[in-house]
Formats: structure tokens, C-alpha cells, sequence
């Protein structure tokens, strides 16, 4: 009646040690992909730290100058009256600084594209050591 394949339920067995892999983390069997780089190592590099404070050198200051200005502007025609005066004929200076922020704009635009690109080029250098093993 009782078909015994070994497991008798008043006979006790050690637990087994099951080699489990996580799906979280650095050393998860989802993150050791052939082609995928070592982000820690790429992190802890000399050559990316580098690459980090020049971006927020860079991106900072920029950051910064936009905001202020763009703030300046209903600051200014909100509880001043500098820019109600007549730059040139009727046109008053808030069309020309208004006109000015969309100038600004553009140029910020170009100028980081620009930045950015060499952040990038830096960026593949530091991907293509990791992948000559030079950050181990």
C-alpha cells in the first residue's frame, strides 16, 4: 500500500546546501553577461572619476547661469520697473531680454552638445579598457 521511495516522514534528513544564485546584485547570474562591463571597477577607476568632476564642472556652473536668468526675468517684471523703459523706439528691454533667454537657450544647447560629445568619446575609452581588462 505505502509505496517507500526513501522518504519516510519519521526519518530525518540534513538540509542541503543549495548552490542559489541571486537575480539581485553585482555577482547575480543576470548581470554576468559576456559582453556586459564591471560597472564597480569602471566606477572605482582614476580615469572615471575624472570623467565625473569634469562633467560637473562643467554642468554645474551652466546650470546655475540658466536658472538665474531665467528667473530673473518675472523677478524683474514682477517687482521692478528696469525693463519697462524703451531700449530702442517702442521695443522695451523685457522684449530684448526676453528675446535674449531664447538666444541663451540655443547657444547653452549647442555648447553642451558640444561638451557632451567629448564626455562620450572619454566615456567609449574608459568602456573599451574595461573590456582589455584593465579594471579588474
Amino acid at each position: 500500500m505505502a509505496n517507500n521511495n526513501g522518504n519516510d516522514l519519521n526519518t530525518v534528513k540534513p538540509l542541503e546546501k543549495k548552490n542559489k544564485v541571486s537575480n539581485k546584485g553585482p555577482n547575480s547570474k543576470y548581470n554576468k553577461a559576456a559582453d556586459s562591463p564591471n560597472y564597480s571597477a569602471i566606477a572605482e577607476s582614476p580615469e572615471f572619476k575624472s570623467l565625473k568632476r569634469k562633467k560637473n564642472k562643467f554642468i554645474l556652473p551652466i546650470t546655475i547661469f540658466f536658472l538665474l536668468s531665467y528667473i530673473s526675468l518675472p523677478i524683474l517684471t514682477s517687482y521692478t520697473t528696469v525693463l519697462n523703459n524703451n531700449a530702442f523706439g517702442d521695443i522695451a528691454w523685457v522684449w530684448i531680454y526676453a528675446l535674449a533667454l531664447f538666444v541663451m537657450t540655443w547657444t547653452l544647447c549647442m555648447i553642451y552638445v558640444r561638451r557632451a560629445n567629448d564626455f562620450d568619446k572619454e566615456a567609449e575609452i574608459i568602456f573599451e579598457k574595461e573590456k582589455a581588462g584593465d579594471y579588474e
